[in-house]
């Protein structure tokens, strides 16, 4: 490892003297970066861990805690070490961490360097490593043994490593007798590992399986899809493994070269917490014959680890489904208001443009914009359907699950058949591939058998089984919204707004807005008005801290401030999100704040009877908007009202801790002592 990457300076044996949560740990150790130039921003670089610990814990086992994130404030690779005696919790299954490595990584970081890091990953694999690195007196010491001048030697980085089978487990002898038996040959697998940053986790699942398939006598080779890019496995290769495994957070790309293969599919934790078990479960799945790639399910749109509860599996497929979707909406709708904003309502009783449009009259153009975003927005169930049977069984739940959807259009069955459908159509895949097949047939499968029968049988079930009570349920759901007025009108935008400011464009702001948007499928006087709530709800958290930030900016970061600036345009936008990173920051404030603010504008919006016929555009749709000057004073009073919450929150947590950590006290006493290079 590169001298530079690590000095006795970035190394503190006795952490506990400064931090006792993964928070301060890593604001102690980034300070030592902050102090000789590595990092530019404390505060914007720790906001930068912390997103990246929110995506998953960065505990393992074995007391070892590796916060890490590539982040646009490091100057250089840089890695600090930390020593603790009493453990810090970074999330880990078997306990606190006592060896602590802040990995920080330029945004732009070269790949050499990112191939330095990923050795680091490999050696924390090696007991030995770890043992000497709990045992070294001195930070120069430890220093030099993680830039490997007295460590082990551990595995290269180079994308893909091979470790063969071990001695009597099968592989030949070449002292062996020659007139003796050839002995069976080894049992063969490919692995696949990812995560998020591709720095950490990617490599240290590789180092853990291969140690794993050493022990069990099995010739194992993996592709490390890591940031400093990866060499893909050989055809030759893939074609003589007798099973796969998956172990990602991210997608495995170019997945489909791994058709036909017994697969086991998981995150990246699990192979680096589990890797013999999962060797075990690639060998068994291999002797029963159980084919689940490219078809099976995958932990990154759907299922997860196998500790997912169903009701977390059943989130990521139906986020699955309406994250497609949203695309199609956004431009059917858009496209759709324009026509009815140039055209007048009555554009939807105009003649198809196919055989009717002049040049020089804008009621054609209208037309023509009206029914391009009719199309696009017809597309809005198939796709929802789709892709939620996709997000269960990948690419073979396609066919049955645009089959269903379109069968749920068909039979008014609306947004709500969607959804049916595209559960239905992934549970028949599923079903389906649990079913052992002759090794002639496998290939076949994918693109034949398995569209066949599912699209036969979802098409079934959703025309005679359980489409027309969807319908009917969807017709009552109409009227229902139709039939809203009054205090229920109000109460159901008060829920609207909470649920839209959350959790910031999270499962459950996706929940009202993909429910909104399904009644824009059946219009209606009361879904337009829904239509309306929601977006103007969502509108409210950038814009607060947008104003938060301009109107009381001691109170935030030099990070935050300048997030501030952005927030006004992704809150005019309707770009939820651009509140997420305040609330990454200071969750326990921002996100109160910011649903009182949605609850008040979703209740004003219904009560004034704002209508909405556009599914997204901010304020750059406010004359397609009825009554909407009354739209954007609910839009204010909620703004004002998460504006005055989170500055009263942030003041008084400033008064009563002025140098806490976290706080905004703290952040200003840091720039103040801690240097930073220019």
């Amino acid at each position: 490892m590169s001298s530079e990457m690590i000095t006795a300076d970035l190394v503190d044996l006795e952490l506990d003297r400064s931090a006792d949560t993964k928070e301060a740990a890593a604001r102690a150790l980034a300070t030592r970066m902050v102090t000789l130039g590595r990092v530019t921003d404390l505060d914007g670089f720790l906001a930068d861990v912390a997103a990246r610990e929110a995506q998953m814990p960065t505990g393992l086992d074995g007391g070892i805690g590796i916060p890490h994130c590539r982040s646009a404030h490091v100057t250089q690779p840089t890695l600090a070490f930390g020593r603790s005696t009493t453990g810090i919790d970074f999330g880990a299954p078997d306990g606190p961490a006592d060896l602590i490595f802040l990995i920080a990584a330029p945004a732009g970081a070269d790949d050499a360097h990112l191939t330095i890091l990923s050795s680091l990953a490999r050696q924390l694999m090696n007991a030995e490593f770890t043992t000497a690195l709990r045992e070294t007196p001195d930070a120069e010491s430890a220093a030099a043994l993680i830039r490997g001048e007295d460590s082990p030697a551990s595995a290269p980085a180079d994308g893909t490593s091979t470790v063969s089978a071990a001695p009597g487990s099968g592989q030949p002898d070449s002292n062996a007798d020659e007139t003796a038996p050839t002995p069976a040959p080894p049992f063969r697998i490919v692995a696949v590992t990812s995560c998020p940053t591709g720095i950490a986790h990617t490599y240290m699942a590789a180092e853990s399986l291969e140690n794993a398939a050493r022990e069990a006598g099995v010739d194992l080779t993996v592709e490390t899809q890591g940031s400093a890019g990866f060499t893909r496995l050989t055809a030759e290769t893939i074609e003589a493994a007798d099973a796969v495994v998956f172990a990602h957070d991210v997608p495995v790309r170019d997945k489909a070269r791994f058709a036909g293969k017994p697969t086991v599919d998981v995150g990246v934790k699990a192979a680096i917490n589990r890797p013999a078990e999962l060797i075990a479960e690639a060998r068994e799945k291999a002797a029963r014959g159980e084919v689940t790639t490219p078809t099976g399910p995958t932990p990154v749109d759907n299922a997860g680890d196998a500790g997912d509860s169903y009701g977390t599996k059943l989130r990521k497929w139906l986020m699955s489904g309406v994250s497609y979707m949203v695309p199609f909406v956004a431009a059917g709708g858009l496209l759709i208001a324009l026509g009815f904003a140039i055209g007048g309502w009555k554009i939807d009783k105009a003649p198809s443009v196919a055989d009717h449009f002049i040049w020089t009259d804008h009621t054609s153009w209208a037309a023509l914009l009206f029914q391009i975003g009719g199309l696009a927005f017809a597309f809005l169930v198939p796709v929802l359907a789709g892709y939620i049977a996709y997000g269960m069984a990948d690419r073979p739940g396609l066919v049955p699950g645009f089959v269903g959807g379109s069968v749920a259009v068909t039979i008014d069955a609306g947004f709500l058949g969607g959804l049916a459908a595209g559960l239905l159509a992934g549970a028949v895949v599923l079903g389906i591939q649990r079913v052992r097949i002759p090794p002639v047939l496998r290939g076949i499968m994918p693109v034949v058998v398995i569209p066949l029968i599912s699209a036969a049988v979802v098409g079934f079930l959703m025309f005679l089984v359980v489409g027309k009570p969807i319908a009917s349920l969807q017709s009552a759901l109409t009227d229902w919204l139709e039939g809203l007025s009054g205090a229920n009108a109000i109460i159901l935008g008060v829920i609207l707004g909470l649920m839209m400011c959350f959790d910031l464009g999270g499962p459950l702001n996706k929940v009202a807005y993909a429910f909104a948007i399904g009644g824009l499928t059946h219009p209606t006087d009361g879904s337009l008005k829904v239509m309306a709530a929601v977006m103007a709800a969502g509108m409210v958290p950038p814009l607060a801290m947008a104003l938060a930030t301009t109107v009381r900016g001691r109170l935030f970061t030099k990070t935050e401030r300048e997030n501030g600036k952005a927030a006004w345009f992704l809150g005019a936008s309707f770009i939820t999100e651009g509140a997420i990173p305040f609330a990454a920051a200071d969750p326990l404030r921002v996100i109160p704040a910011s649903m009182a603010g949605g609850a008040v504008t979703g209740a004003l919006s219904m009560a004034f009877g704002c209508t909405l016929r556009a599914p997204h555009g901010g304020v750059f749709v406010v004359p397609l908007i009825g009554q909407p000057l009354l739209y954007l004073v609910a839009v204010a009073a909620g703004v004002c009202v998460s504006t005055v919450v989170v500055v009263l929150l942030k003041g008084a947590r400033r008064t009563a801790d002025p140098a806490g950590d976290g706080g905004a006290g703290a952040a200003a006493a840091d720039e103040a002592r801690v240097p930073v290079a220019a």
